[in-house]
């Protein structure tokens, strides 16, 4: 298989140890990763570390992108921090020759019916399949915005943009995925789709990204409710609320460094 026939963002490489495919060439930078399919690459593999452990669901995991996230193989070590059976944390470190460039911590907690005492989510999105296709390409480029089909809620506005996202692609070559893992590999597009400025005169670049999950999430769709602030110093942030098919399921926010392209 030649890389342009890849159809998957990684091949697994080694245990623990993961070549990029083309479709996970960065927005910022085609010859770095983008960061989205790679966090649910590491939700994968945390996944796989607790396949014999207490049935849990990840209810949050944040990530730190350390530094620059280069187009070349990388390793992912996982850590099982708080075992328990009913509430778990869970660590992982993706490293590129030897050096650390993403980090991540998951909390695990048990499941129990509260079906009696549930509410207070937001309202649910159209469906995916009632809206029209927006080529993402038009604003940012990269093999992994040319890998997705993204349908928006309504018209897309600076800084204010609801939209669905899937792929064809899969995360990793030849290995079934959960579910939760697929979800999570999408969640890094909201950044995108809500741009106050123009990506060739300005930068907002993320360096973190943590979800909240209430409800375990299903595919093929991500649903992105997403808002983006520049404050006035510099900062910015990417604030969004998560749906799948049935719902919201939880929420995910992206701190951001605004600096001009000179």
């Amino acid at each position: 298989m030649t890389e342009t026939q890849a159809t998957s963002y990684f091949v697994r490489v080694g245990e623990g140890r993961f070549a990029p495919t083309v479709h996970v060439g960065g927005a910022w930078d085609p010859d770095e990763q983008h960061f989205s399919p790679l966090g649910g690459l590491v939700v994968h593999e945390i996944l796989r570390a607790r396949a014999q452990r207490p049935a849990l669901a990840l209810s949050r995991v944040s990530f730190d992108i350390l530094g620059r996230i280069g187009f070349e193989e990388f390793d992912v070590d996982v850590r099982i921090v708080r075992p328990g059976r009913t509430i778990e944390l869970v660590e992982a470190t993706v490293s590129i020759a030897g050096c650390a460039v993403v980090s991540a911590r998951a909390w695990f907690l048990g499941e129990q019916d509260t079906d009696s005492v549930a509410g207070g989510e937001p309202d649910r999105l159209p469906t995916p399949e009632s809206l029209a296709s927006w080529p993402l390409t038009s604003v940012w480029t990269g093999g992994y915005i040319a890998s997705l089909d993204t349908r928006p809620v309504g018209t897309p506005q600076p800084g204010r943009t609801t939209a669905w996202v899937r792929t064809r692609v899969d995360l990793v070559a030849g290995e079934p995925v959960d579910p939760v893992a697929a979800f999570i590999a999408l969640v890094d597009t909201a950044n995108g789709i809500a741009v106050r400025q123009e990506p060739t005169k300005w930068m907002f670049p993320n360096v973190d990204l943590t979800l909240h999950l209430y409800r375990r999430p299903e595919t093929p769709w991500t649903g992105l409710d997403t808002t983006v602030t520049f404050g006035h110093t510099g900062q910015g942030l990417t604030s969004t609320v998560l749906h799948d098919h049935h719902g919201p399921v939880g929420v995910a926010q992206q701190i951001l460094t605004v600096r001009p392209l000179d």
